[in-house]
């Protein structure tokens, strides 16, 4: 439990270095703790699954991506849900990572509501990806499809997604071992990436043919 020490940005900051994220049980709890699942899910960045669905999805250009414009708004998204692990202290430790510039969001966009979206942490060349949300169909998978893009091209090597769900599945996630993560990890955090949000957002058939030829 963390509930005797003080938790700060730069302290999770550390325990992401370390391997380990942060959680609460629900919003209304006051605790928050550490985890370090024996089995960890990750997206590998070369290996995004776009189906064919999700393809006819992106060149339909329904929606509009952005990236680090709405911030807490994303985080909000996120939490909106009957059951949720984002309380009051995870929000605005997540808004001061935001803040310090220790962490990144795409957004996805219908005209001007925000639909869908994901957010995480970046340290070095690992995005730890805390959660995602969608309001209108495969927003979610839209968000993921131009953040693994962004990734790449900010020289990122690891994409960490704490966990596997079937929705992760079918996007290419897999599950590997605790130790084969902490060393790709390691390995990660000598990296210098930078993730470019002011980049020019490519046109669908762009990134598709970009995802084609690096999975």
């Amino acid at each position: 439990m963390t509930d005797e020490i003080e938790l700060t940005p730069d302290l999770l900051l550390q325990g992401y270095r370390a391997g380990v994220f942060p959680m609460s049980e629900t919003r209304d709890s006051d605790d928050v703790f550490w985890v370090d699942p024996k089995f960890r899910g990750v997206l590998p960045l070369d290996g995004f699954h776009i189906s064919r669905s999700l393809r006819k999805r992106l060149i339909k250009a329904e929606y509009r991506i952005s990236f680090n414009t709405c911030f807490q708004d994303v985080v909000r998204g996120c939490a909106d849900r009957d059951e949720t692990w984002i309380n009051d202290t995870i929000f605005d430790l997540y808004a001061g990572l935001f803040d310090q510039g220790d962490a990144a969001c795409c957004e996805v966009w219908r005209d001007q509501t925000l639909v869908g979206g994901v957010y995480g942490v970046t340290i070095g060349g690992a995005f730890f990806g805390e959660s995602m949300f969608s309001t209108a169909t495969d927003a979610s998978k839209v968000a993921l499809a131009y953040l693994t893009d962004r990734l790449r091209l900010g020289g990122f090597t690891l994409f960490d997604t704490q966990f596997i769900t079937d929705h992760l599945a079918s996007l290419g996630g897999i599950e590997i071992k605790r130790a084969a993560y902490h060393a790709l990890l390691r390995d990660a955090l000598k990296v210098n990436a930078t993730f470019p949000a002011d980049a020019a957002i490519p046109a669908a058939q762009d990134l598709i043919q970009r995802n084609t030829q690096t999975s």
